[in-house]
């Protein structure tokens, strides 16, 4: 029989996501078919399966530790915020529509089914599950229906193990705190307690740790040092969008300055980037931070339009058309729908009408209802300027997206346009600048190593190391994870608490 094991936090980005990776990885590397689990994400980072259904990204990087093909099952439910009150609702990989939270909470309960037949799904060939609860146990004004902490133990009876975030400070009020506010029938399901992200001598914790097991009557199992790990994170709380970039200061190292746009999704598709020694890699939201950088990408969003008119009255519109004159420009699906001419929405997906685009591209985006999503296996063609060195090399990755873009002006001078199997454009090139739809589409082998080790050329330096693939570096990192967590976690106790 399968069993099964949950990972609750205390709070939102506390490492659930990563803890749950790690037990998926250790699981695999003791010779168990391992499945990760979350009843409902709210994330802007997503993935499309095989079969063209989309998940959080979180969880297609537990199925990689798993060492499994991410599926829909293993997240049923999906929210991507489309304003500050609202979400995209995602049911078993396709989006039913957009509800205010107010609608969501009193429709969820409904979805509990779809939660349950997913479940039982993986059940059918996994020996472990180890499900991601979501925020904290502990929102008492959630709790009467809830689907994703206690009230998703409580459906599959699964112990559970609660972390808490030492680096955000106040780790034992955390953990107390939200054993205090559970019922009583939860408060048993608490199996453990986590310590993460500790910094320094695990000695000075001694003592609140005693006082911790004596006032919870709960072991704590393990403290888990912090680490840096390059692993995909699951949301907008990630502590690499609070990397800034250092003004006049990139002599040495190619600068790549991401738009830090207000509804920013798949940030994840820069991570290659981020791995490269030598490459420094910044969120930005003032257009005087991408002066001196190098290459500036437009990353993916999940509000287009609000995200373009925030682009042209911050400034940073014309900073990136000033910058893309000498320098290259990368736009990611919504970056890339911003850089054409027109962005329009008819069928009101967004805010309805239509926006003036950067006119970077001469492209026209017409925004649809209907998500278009699928896997891409593609090649670069015979591209020109600081992308040569992509000429030729293949690359997967997958497009999600609701706009079809198409040329507006023929007579234009675009270098190089990709089409899918649907007859989308999916890869324009003209001169410095560089649009495509495809998420990861820099992911496999050293695409990133190559664009970089042009750009660092052009400086007149040379990246520290040699070419560097991707998805090896990451499979490795994944194994790193394991190996701290297993060291400090009672491993032995885990296994006896799976049901």
């Amino acid at each position: 029989m399968t069993k099964v094991i949950m990972v609750q936090g205390t709070m939102s980005n506390v490492g659930k996501s990563l803890l749950v990776g790690a037990l998926c990885r250790i699981f695999k590397q003791d010779g168990y078919k391992v499945a990760p689990f979350k009843s409902q994400n709210m994330a802007l980072n997503s993935f499309v399966t095989a079969d063209g259904l989309e998940l959080g990204r979180a969880q297609a990087m537990q199925a990689e530790c798993a060492g499994v093909e991410p599926s829909v099952f293993m997240n049923p439910i999906l929210l991507k915020p489309t304003n500050d009150i609202g979400s995209q609702v995602i049911v078993n990989g396709e989006a039913i529509g957009n509800m205010s939270a107010r609608d969501y909470f009193a429709y969820k309960k409904q979805l509990v089914p779809d939660i349950l037949a997913a479940y039982h799904e993986l059940e059918k060939w996994a020996d472990i599950i180890v499900i991601e609860g979501a925020g904290s146990p502990a929102e008492i004004n959630l709790k009467s229906d809830d689907i994703v902490n206690m009230g998703m133990a409580e459906l599959v009876d699964a112990p559970v193990l609660l972390v808490g975030d030492i680096d955000r400070g106040g780790v034992f009020a955390q953990l107390l705190g939200t054993l205090e506010l559970l019922e009583p029938q939860e408060r048993a399901r608490v199996k453990g307690l986590i310590i993460n992200k500790f910094r320094g001598d695990k000695s000075l914790l001694d003592l609140g740790i005693d006082m911790l097991e004596e006032r919870g009557k709960v072991p704590v199992i393990g403290t888990v040092p912090y680490a840096r790990l390059m692993i995909d994170d699951e949301d907008s709380l990630s502590e690499r969008l609070g990397n800034t970039f250092d003004y006049g200061n990139n002599v040495n190292t190619v600068e790549i300055a991401v738009i830090r746009l207000p509804r920013i999704s798949n940030f994840t598709d820069i991570a290659p980037f981020e791995n490269i020694p030598g490459v420094k890699v910044s969120f930005v939201t003032n257009p005087r931070e991408i002066a001196k950088a190098d290459m500036v990408i437009i990353p993916g969003s999940k509000n287009t339009i609000s995200d373009l008119r925030w682009m042209r009255e911050s400034g940073m519109e014309a900073a990136i058309k000033r910058f893309a004159m000498d320098k290259p420009v990368v736009g990611i699906c919504g970056g890339f729908q911003m850089m054409g001419n027109i962005v329009a929405d008819p069928e009101v997906v967004e805010e309805g009408g239509q926006i003036r685009g950067m006119e970077l591209f001469p492209l026209k985006t017409v925004l649809s209802g209907e998500k278009y999503r699928s896997q891409t296996e593609d090649c670069f063609d015979d591209l020109t300027g600081v992308y040569e060195s992509l000429s030729g090399e293949g690359f997967v990755g997958y497009e999600i997206h609701n706009g079809i873009t198409t040329v507006e002006d023929e007579s234009a001078n675009i270098e190089i346009i990709e089409r899918d199997d649907e007859g989308n454009i999916i890869l324009v090139q003209n001169k410095n600048l560089l649009g495509t739809y495809v998420h990861g589409i820099f992911d496999d082998g050293d695409l990133a190593y190559r664009l970089s080790e042009t750009i660092a050329e052009s400086k007149g330096l040379s990246l520290e190391v040699e070419a560097i693939d991707y998805k090896t570096l990451k499979d490795a990192e994944y194994d790193k994870l394991a190996s701290i967590v297993r060291e400090n976690l009672d491993m032995d106790y885990i296994y006896s608490i799976l049901k």
